[in-house]
């Protein structure tokens, strides 16, 4: 007890007093200096200020014992370089009107004097008008001349001698080097033009030379990232947002690979991140996290990064229009169907189809010549125009009862189905006239085996049409407007208890609420009554549906919220009107929803986010009967 005692018991009166310098500069090395990635966070924004082209970091024991940053840029004058090391002394910012229009990594002045009051440090610069370099030792004060080609160099020395129980809670050098090599890598995504390398311990970990975009995406997370992304180019108004954007496919567990810059600062910002996974939203499945490295331009003066002494969290003027034009930056890259681009990168380079064949005959002398066969002469062109599909009767029974959204062209005879008996000629596919090949069988009443270019094509059909059905009913609903959704009212209204913010929320966004198909009003001062749902949900659970909407409309953007709603509707509707499992269809049919396919947006997921359809290259297919062996 009496330990106990004495923390509760109050403190004797203390005198008002200033702190001393070192003590306030550790309290602000609290802020800014986490750990050894913190420090070389800081020194390399300092080094890309100074205009570096060439960043080079040495470390020893994970950053604990070593941090040196040197760089090729402008360098420090001598008698500055004092300066550089007191608190809030900087070359960034000299008014209110600068702090309000940053263009700078850093302008707060305080990371060298935090890191110097926690470590030895050592600064050696050379400006290019200066005939020798200078060294200035943090813990003395002593000023001398050094030899240093035209740039600065920064060593940190025994990062936290002077505060050890921060030293405590640090990880093992494994992990802080780890850290410190991603804390450069985001440098790295941000600047292609200037070149980084790593070393540890006397060896070389990392190195990325200055490059192309491309070529430093490619370098830095990986010529997998490359080929399972697209290219992200939007603008609207003053905003512009650029990048690439990994595939649905290409999604990872853990949300690691997940790169944001506004004017090339690295951020971790929720708005960001928010418009991204929702642009992901209806094609990725489960709890998959997206993969991208996205780069929003936005006038300095649009954004606040005064935020937070770190630097990683910004705050915008208008986070409504930046959250927009990331999401529709997003979805405009991922709406494409990728059909095509998959059939040629399954096929080798310099390889054709009909080398395929002559492979597989070298190891099988009854092995035909020639791949694939030719498609039946009078091939049908099909349009979307109408609702339903209805062929003649020679060539299969009417689709009417599947509500399917095909129709053939008016031009042109519809294709026969493929007698399998009959040898189509030899001949290859015309390239590219359809991507997802041409239908010729169905398996089990779910999968349809389609033959293109490439090879062999396999298509969920149901998941396929779930997506088409799905695209459609979103423009039938754009086109309605504002008219929202319908609502059917409850004989009996849910109340439940409500929280001081569902009550806010509940009063100040009721016609989002509206817009959803909800009337949520106060049943009393702590209750909530749900009045209406929307028709389609009329059977679910009114109070969690009620308390879902509210916790996102306040957490969210309205308009966000309501679009997410009508979208998660609007696949509950599309599952069920699409083309269930073990249906027969024509080949006809087939082709059609192959057509349908390459014609509509997202359709290489449905809205669950599962593949629709997946390609198996005839070199694949080869390997599997081991051909040509």
């Amino acid at each position: 007890m009496g330990p106990v005692s004495a923390v509760l018991s109050p403190l004797a009166r203390r005198p008002i007093r200033d702190l001393p310098d070192e003590l306030v500069s550790q309290i602000a090395a609290g802020e800014v200096v986490e750990r050894p990635a913190s420090v070389v966070r800081e020194l390399v924004d300092n080094a890309l200020d100074a205009g570096a082209t060439q960043v080079t970091l040495r470390l020893a024991a994970g950053g604990v014992r070593l941090i040196s940053v040197e760089d090729d840029g402008c360098g420090i004058a001598r008698e500055e370089l004092p300066l550089a090391l007191r608190r809030h002394a900087t070359s960034k910012i000299a008014s209110l009107s600068d702090l309000e229009s940053v263009a700078t990594m850093g302008f707060r002045g305080e990371a060298l004097a935090a890191i110097a009051s926690v470590s030895e440090l050592a600064l050696v610069s050379r400006t290019p008008t200066q005939p020798s370099g200078f060294l200035l030792d943090a813990r003395s004060g002593e000023l001398r001349p050094a030899a240093r080609a035209t740039g600065t160099t920064v060593e940190v020395k025994e990062l936290f001698f002077a505060t050890p129980a921060r030293r405590k809670f640090l990880k093992s050098d494994a992990t802080e080097l780890a850290h410190c090599i991603e804390a450069v890598r985001r440098h790295a995504l941000a600047r292609p033009d200037v070149g980084f390398a790593i070393w540890h311990e006397g060896r070389l970990v990392e190195q990325w030379r200055a490059a192309e975009p491309g070529q430093r995406w490619a370098d830095v997370l990986g010529e997998e990232f490359m080929a399972q992304s697209v290219a992200v180019d939007w603008r609207s108004g003053p905003l512009r947002v650029t990048g690439r954007a990994g595939l649905p496919d290409f999604a990872r567990s853990r949300a690691d690979h997940q790169f944001a810059y506004v004017n090339g600062r690295y951020v971790r910002d929720k708005v960001l991140m928010h418009a991204a996974r929702s642009a992901y939203e209806d094609v990725l499945h489960g709890q998959r996290q997206p993969v991208y490295a996205l780069y929003v331009e936005i006038a300095p003066e649009r954004v606040d990064v005064n935020v937070h002494p770190t630097k990683i969290e910004v705050r915008f003027r208008d986070s409504r229009e930046v959250h927009q034009a990331v999401r529709h930056a997003v979805e405009n890259a991922l709406a494409a169907p990728r059909a095509a681009l998959v059939a040629a990168q399954a096929l080798a380079p310099g390889a054709s189809p009909a080398a395929y064949g002559e492979a597989a005959s070298s190891g099988d002398p009854g092995a035909t010549s020639a791949w694939p066969p030719a498609p039946p002469a009078a091939a049908p062109a099909w349009t979307q125009s109408a609702l339903r599909y209805a062929p003649p009767p020679a060539v299969g029974q009417p689709v009417r009862d599947l509500g399917l959204l095909w129709q053939p062209a008016a031009a042109g005879p519809v294709a026969a189905p493929l007698a399998m008996e009959t040898p189509a000629p030899a001949q290859p596919l015309p390239a590219g006239e359809f991507p997802l090949g041409r239908a010729v069988a169905q398996v089990h009443g779910v999968y349809i085996l389609a033959e293109n270019q490439a090879g062999l094509v396999i298509v969920d059909m149901h998941a396929a049409h779930e997506r088409i059905v799905y695209e459609r009913l979103k423009a039938q609903m754009e086109a309605a407007g504002d008219a929202g959704l319908a609502s059917q009212p409850l004989l009996i209204p849910a109340t439940f208890a409500a929280t001081p913010q569902e009550l806010a929320t509940a009063e100040s966004c009721g016609d989002a609420l509206a817009t959803l198909g909800l009337e949520i009003t106060p049943f009393s001062a702590r209750t909530l009554a749900v009045r209406a749902v929307p028709t389609s949900l009329a059977q679910g659970d009114a109070v969690e549906l009620a308390r879902s909407v509210l916790a996102e409309l306040a957490q969210h953007d309205a308009s966000t919220v309501v679009q997410r709603a009508r979208n998660e509707l609007l696949g509950t509707l599309a599952c069920h009107g699409a083309v269930r499992a073990n249906r027969r269809l024509t080949l006809a049919e087939m082709d059609a929803l192959l057509r349908q396919m390459e014609a509509t947006e997202r359709s290489d997921q449905c809205n669950h986010g599962r593949p629709t359809w997946r390609q198996l290259s005839m070199r694949e297919l080869d390997t599997l009967f081991l051909r040509g062996r």
